[in-house]
């Protein structure tokens, strides 16, 4: 039989954290326990019927049936600049600022083939997102380490970075609001990061997947609302959270026109583009955004409240997220993130995301999602005080 190896690149990889999980899950639910998931980001609120509707009505027009552009639809991009310059006062040109994307992963794990060289340093923060580093081993690039600690309220410390290798990093990668962590930034976090930008020639790829899932009153700000961005960044957002539209995969790339052209140059060479019924339904999203962003905060924020007040009722310390669906906590001291992950859900049954899957700077952490209603919430917690006291 022919022994068949694996590209080096995948050997490089870890196993995908998510794909883990769900093994873990599907067997517990094999063995027909009852399974409260508060693991993969995932929202259990249906998409808006509106646009369901409307990609109904798309999905019958026949001209939405062929290939799609590999720019997209023009109306798309419109579509995107007037939301961008209602809700950030940022004006993107739609011809040559914006690039669709088979939601943000995509473009996110992609657009280091664009700009990284096999060797190229890529600054990644840790804990992370894991596309970051996956996109990063793809292009043949090192990654370098970004701390993100709780005394610097989970920002990385651009002058803690090594500046004896600053000569060889390429690009930069930034979440903010943040996954795993919870973490925001204001407008002076991002002036600060344009700057060292500009200074080492870097590419700034910012992660903007949870801008709109914000408590509170606080508006997650871009970071092209900070003067000279566009000269050194691309921010990648995705409807997927905002419009609970996770399996209908559609997001955009917006900013710098080299960098948006570089990575379309990757995407015609790679995918066809975002099929036209489901950019057509995105355009009535963004149109309808006012009216459905509303409800969909409050409900998160009611089982934000539910669940840091349950922890913290029985000994807790757990902080209010004031951006993203999740909690981001400490475990009990006599647990590791790993430990304490497998005695939720062997104990309680109960799935979450250990921190160090994000990262080694993610030990001693635990994240958890706040996509089940809030009765499951109160069983998850009451849960965790009978079994794990």
């Amino acid at each position: 039989m022919t022994k068949i190896e694996k590209s080096e690149r995948l050997k490089k990889l870890p196993p995908y954290l998510f794909v883990e999980i769900d093994k873990a899950k599907k067997r517990a639910r094999d063995e027909g326990r009852d399974i409260i998931d508060l693991g993969v980001g995932d929202p259990d609120i249906p998409t808006p019927r509106f646009i369901i509707d409307a990609m109904n009505k798309a999905m019958r027009d026949p001209k939405t049936h062929r290939y799609a552009l590999d720019q997209g639809m023009p109306e798309f991009r419109q579509a995107v600049a007037a939301w961008f310059k209602k809700r950030f006062n940022v004006v993107l040109n739609p011809e040559n600022e914006i690039q669709p994307l088979i939601g943000s992963k995509e473009g996110i794990a992609h657009i280091p083939l664009a700009f990284v060289n096999p060797g190229d340093v890529v600054l990644v923060p840790d804990p992370c997102y894991p596309p970051y580093r996956s996109g990063t081993i793809f292009a043949e690039g090192e990654v370098l380490q970004m701390p993100l600690l709780e005394k610097n309220h989970f920002l990385p410390d651009l002058k803690a970075i090594n500046h004896s290798i600053l000569h060889k990093a390429r690009m930069m990668f930034l979440n903010y609001p943040n996954n795993p962590t919870s973490a925001t930034c204001d407008k002076k976090f991002f002036k600060d990061v344009v700057e060292f930008a500009r200074k080492h020639n870097i590419i700034v790829c910012h992660d903007a997947a949870y801008s709109e899932l914000a408590f509170d009153g606080f508006k997650p700000p871009s970071i092209f609302e900070v003067e000279g961005a566009k000269d050194v960044a691309i921010e990648f957002h995705s409807l997927s959270k905002t419009f609970n539209m996770t399996g209908w995969r559609i997001g955009f790339a917006c900013g710098s026109p080299q960098l948006i052209e570089g990575l379309a140059k990757i995407k015609a060479n790679i995918d066809s583009g975002v099929f036209s019924a489901i950019q057509m339904a995105a355009i009535v999203a963004m149109e309808k955004y006012d009216s459905h962003i509303r409800s969909l905060l409050k409900v998160y924020e009611e089982r934000r409240d539910v669940l840091i007040e349950g922890l913290n009722a029985i000994g807790w310390n757990a902080q209010k997220p004031k951006a993203t669906f999740y909690v981001w906590t400490k475990v009990p001291h006599r647990y590791t993130s790993a430990t304490f992950a497998q005695a939720l859900l062997e104990k309680a049954d109960i799935i979450a995301t250990p921190g160090n899957g994000f990262g080694a700077h993610g030990e001693g952490y635990i994240r958890m999602a706040l996509t089940v209603d809030k009765r499951r919430i109160r069983e998850a917690v009451d849960r965790i005080k009978k079994r794990l006291a």
